[in-house]
């Protein structure tokens, strides 16, 4: 009994090697990696290809969810992703200081005066198309502190196009706050527009 489950896993092993580039093998051993040298029986010129679906390219690996800690930097800047558009809320200005809160603050009153918009609503979003579920899924934050200033980079993905952005922050009276906001995909800063 034994000798045959040997006799038979010899044979096995030996198809599976005489196969090596065949569909057959492909199957059950997985596909090879591209560009592999493919041993075995080759393929006439005029024998069709074997009928194989290539993988769906895959998604890249993120790097895990870090929790929040209360009155951190991050804790700061994660409110702009929970809804669109917060950065241009003046009841938000108490987030932010110089020069960051002056250009919001000259595109409030840009507004006010009814000459129209200066900024985007959607710059904590890079301007990218708004997907709330992508963002979602693929949001990561990186936090450096350096004393008393900080940066939050903030990653995601939409419609398969990464974006990164940026946040300064400057400690206040013991509370952190943004100075400025740079789009390092869109290569744009908050601090560089001029609302007036």
């Amino acid at each position: 009994m034994l000798r045959r489950l040997v006799l038979a896993l010899s044979t096995l092993s030996m198809l599976a090697v005489g196969l090596n580039g065949g569909a057959l093998a492909q199957g059950m051993f997985g596909a090879p990696p591209p560009n592999a040298p493919s041993g075995g029986n080759q393929p006439s010129d005029n024998a069709s290809p074997p009928a194989t679906t290539p993988a769906p390219p895959s998604e890249p690996k993120l790097p895990p969810l870090v929790p929040v800690l209360p009155g951190s930097p991050t804790a700061v800047v994660k409110p702009f992703y929970e809804h669109q558009g917060l950065e241009l809320d003046p009841a938000q200005r108490k987030n932010f200081v110089d020069p960051a809160k002056s250009v919001l603050d000259k595109s409030d009153a840009l507004r006010a005066s009814g000459q129209g918009e200066c900024l985007d609503p959607n710059m904590a979003f890079d301007n990218a198309n708004y997907d709330k579920l992508a963002i979602d899924k693929s949001l990561r934050t990186i936090e450096a502190v350096n004393g008393d200033e900080a940066k939050v980079v903030v990653a995601f993905v939409v419609e398969g196009n990464q974006h990164r952005l940026e946040w300064k922050l400057k400690k206040v009276g013991g509370d952190w706050k943004v100075s400025d906001l740079l789009s390092v995909t869109g290569e744009w800063a908050l601090s560089q527009y001029q609302c007036e």
